[in-house]
C-alpha cells in the first residue's frame, strides 16, 4: 500500500510554466492520473497555448478568483466552487485577464497521464 500526504506550497514550481505550477504528480509519483494547483496573477495563463488533447480528459476546479477558459464555442468564466472540464478533443486556453482584480488558485486533475497535448488554431 502507498500513501501520500503532500502540502503543493512545499513543492517547487514546474519549471518554465506561464504562471505558477505545483505537481501533485510528479511528487506522488501518479500514474493513471495527472494532478496540479495552479495559481495565476493577472494577465498570466494555465497552459503553454491554446491546446487540445486527443485523448485526455482535463478539469479545473477553482478555489479562488475568476478563471476565463477561452474555446472555440465562446469564453467561459469558471467562480471560486465551480469546476471547468474539457472533454477529449475539446479545444481550450485557460488564463486571468489583465485587469482581474485578483489571482487564480486551481486545481487541474488529468486522465488518462498522457502526454497527448497539441496546439490549436482556431482556424482549424
Amino acid at each position: 500500500m502507498g500513501y501520500h500526504t503532500i502540502d503543493p506550497d512545499e513543492l517547487d514550481p514546474t519549471p518554465e510554466r506561464p504562471c505558477d505550477q505545483r505537481s501533485i504528480t510528479d511528487a506522488a509519483g501518479l500514474d493513471n492520473f495527472a494532478l496540479n494547483v495552479y495559481t495565476a496573477r493577472p494577465g498570466e495563463s494555465i497552459p503553454l497555448a491554446y491546446h487540445v488533447h486527443e485523448e485526455q480528459e482535463e478539469a479545473f476546479y477553482v478555489l479562488s478568483g475568476d478563471l476565463h477558459v477561452e474555446t472555440p464555442e465562446g469564453e467561459f468564466v469558471v467562480g471560486a466552487g465551480e469546476a471547468f472540464v474539457a472533454e477529449p478533443r475539446s479545444p481550450h486556453f485557460a488564463s486571468v485577464p489583465e485587469d482581474a482584480d485578483e489571482p487564480v488558485r486551481a486545481v487541474a486533475v488529468g486522465a488518462p497521464n498522457v502526454d497527448d497535448v497539441s496546439p490549436y488554431e482556431a482556424d482549424e
